[in-house]
């Protein structure tokens, strides 16, 4: 399948990939782990290897950063990823890197062959406010699937419980928005955010943002 769409330094953009088949591509939490440490030491053009840092705090010179991140999450066949283009092909490079790095980890530690991520990896333009609250709002609520698979048709059932597991849910970059410093957040840039998302520091004014009528992007099924 053919990507149409063109990178521009300066823009956002809302990143998706998933497993081949749908296949689960994090099956324990180093799985999660591997692959987040790898959104922080895949995004720059300085060379590193892996098993030479394990176990180092994320302070790594990486080089030039290929791609603003300003958003992620991982759920068990896919994930989602927001960020701005920094240099001419950032995002491509950076996408190839890390795709590479934990395909071919998952692959060694599990013992299979082949693909392992679909080709090429899916991106829409963020190309308004509306949209950019909505996709925030989206990739942070996204994990709910994993506690209460049918939230988006049905609504939340028990909020606060809804609420504690965003908090606990260490892979992704909710609690980097919403909770204490961590180590991981420094995985993100929240200083190249292009509006102010203030509205949504709580988790009502994220669902509402998430449920209010506007056209949004077709993700077919993730």
């Amino acid at each position: 399948m053919e990507r149409k769409i063109t990178f521009e330094p300066g823009l956002y953009y809302h990143i998706f990939n998933r497993g081949v088949e749908k296949r689960a591509i994090f099956l324990d939490d180093n799985d999660r782990s591997r692959f987040q440490h790898l959104l922080y030491l895949t995004n720059g053009n300085k060379p590193l290897v892996y098993k030479r840092i394990h176990g180092l705090p994320l302070d790594i010179d990486r080089g030039t950063q290929h791609v603003n991140l300003l958003a992620y999450g991982l759920m068990t066949n896919h994930f989602h990823i927001v960020g701005q283009e920094n240099d001419s092909r950032g995002l491509s490079k950076f996408m190839s890197k890390l795709s590479t790095s934990y395909s071919m980890y998952f692959n060694t530690k599990h013992q299979r062959s082949g693909s392992l991520l679909g080709h090429p990896f899916r991106a829409k333009h963020i190309d308004s406010d509306d949209y950019f609250r909505w996709v925030m709002s989206y990739v942070h609520l996204n994990p709910l699937d994993l506690v209460e698979p049918d939230w988006k048709e049905k609504g939340i059932k028990a909020p606060q419980k809804a609420i504690t597991f965003l908090e606990s849910y260490c892979y992704s970059s909710y609690p980097d928005y919403f909770g204490p410093t961590r180590p991981e957040g420094k995985i993100i840039n929240k200083e190249m955010l292009p509006i102010d998302i203030s509205s949504l520091e709580s988790f009502d004014a994220m669902l509402k943002e998430f449920t209010d009528p506007f056209e949004r992007p077709d993700l077919e099924v993730w």
